[in-house]
């Protein structure tokens, strides 16, 4: 033991809805807000890159960021939350006109590369939709949980259970669903009016089986306090929609925990024997679809699953289940790759993870480029014992 204590990992929660419109930013915003309110410390990374609207919300500064003596990007802050967002890189009226691989570089740069000192939570604003930017951070970052916002209307509702099957088939955990502009209260007479119906939040949150988070209801308010960069969980503390911001913030601050299985991110060498994860517990009744350790021998791969499975698979065979764009076609599925090319001999040399769903391999033949997910790892014949 050295006395040294590693710098502990912020839980990261993104915050995503199916369509735009739903207020999602304003959530954020708010949230952000009120978790800082509760002593914890809060960043908010802005993901989206098109059209970044954090810094404005939150009242910060979109000046150009400093760098830290170690060349880290050193976020804003205001309201008591660090923020990121590429509203701070360009000006008001310069769009970001950045194709896929660029807008991949930026998020990794805003995550891995801002001097976020010590934070309990990180928050990242995703856009709307189920694209390459939720796609990235699904696969670069082990996300703690994600929470999607809708509205009442059965348009965003439908959207809304799009964007949480794209999250579950990526293993990131649903914290919960937040229903957004719920019902607007008149402040003459307290009538409550459903502009866009009520209850499909919490509807499809039953139906789906994940946690309903609240009912945030209309304010006029929220238009004025997003404009002016005071967030209407300060400038009207007391509103029905700041009491609503408060208690989902409570409920995310104690949820979000380490999922089951090997600590991610990983890089294993296996030449050098560097970068392998510790193994993890493992037992009946654990969580299938969750690796508890993986190890590697002249005969292949060994994973164990968090239910106690054991599988091994050759390393020709996983080689020859690849199922990236070089080796299958992507319309058909029909196999590409000659099984006559693929040495015998071939041999793994590095695995990583790739978020908390999938792996990827290398191989002594230079091949980099498949993604292995956890479910089709498992549908893989190879040799099976079941702990009893």
């Amino acid at each position: 033991m050295t006395g040294i204590e590693t710098p502990r990992a912020p839980r990261l929660i993104a915050i995503s809805s199916g369509k735009g419109g739903v207020g999602k930013s304003t959530v954020t915003a708010n949230v952000a807000v009120a978790l800082a309110e509760m002593g914890l410390s809060v960043g908010v990374v802005d993901a989206d890159i098109y059209g970044p609207s954090i810094p404005r919300m939150l009242g910060a500064a979109t000046t150009p960021p400093a760098m830290s003596p170690d060349q880290k990007v050193i976020p804003a802050e205001a309201q008591g939350i660090k923020i990121i967002s590429m509203a701070m890189l360009s000006d008001d009226d310069s769009p970001a006109i950045l194709r896929g691989p660029m807008v991949t570089k930026y998020l990794q740069m805003f995550v891995r590369q801002v001097d976020w000192g010590q934070l309990d939570i990180l928050l990242l604003d995703l856009p709307p939709g189920t694209g390459d930017i939720q796609l990235t951070l699904a696969q670069a970052f082990p996300l703690s949980g994600a929470v999607v916002v809708s509205t009442p209307q059965d348009v965003s509702l439908k959207i809304a259970r799009r964007g949480l099957r794209m999250l579950e088939q990526v293993n990131v955990p649903i914290l919960g669903v937040i229903e957004n502009m719920s019902g607007f209260t008149c402040p003459s007479c307290g009538t409550v009016t459903h502009i866009f119906h009520q209850g499909g939040g919490e509807a499809i949150a039953q139906e789906l089986g994940v946690p309903f988070l609240g009912k945030v209801p209309l304010d006029p308010n929220v238009v004025d306090c997003g404009d002016e960069g005071r967030p209407l969980v300060r400038a009207h503390p007391d509103s029905p929609a700041a009491t609503a911001y408060r208690q989902i913030a409570a409920t995310l601050a104690g949820s979000g925990g380490p999922a089951q299985g090997i600590a991610t991110p990983f890089a294993w060498t296996l030449a050098e024997d560097s970068g392998k994860p510790a193994p993890a517990n493992a037992s009946p009744g654990g969580a299938a679809d969750r690796l508890a350790a993986l190890d590697h021998d002249a005969t292949g791969l060994a994973l164990r699953w968090c239910d106690g499975t054991e599988q091994h698979l050759s390393d020709r065979d996983l080689r020859l289940a690849c199922q990236c764009a070089q080796c299958r076609d992507e319309v058909s599925g029909k196999r590409l790759l000659d099984p006559g090319t693929v040495a015998l001999d071939l041999a793994l040399t590095r695995v990583w993870s790739v978020g908390n769903y999938a792996l990827g391999l290398a191989f002594s033949d230079g091949h980099a480029s498949g993604i292995y997910p956890f479910a089709a790892l498992r549908a893989l014949r190879g040799t099976e014992l079941e702990d009893v």
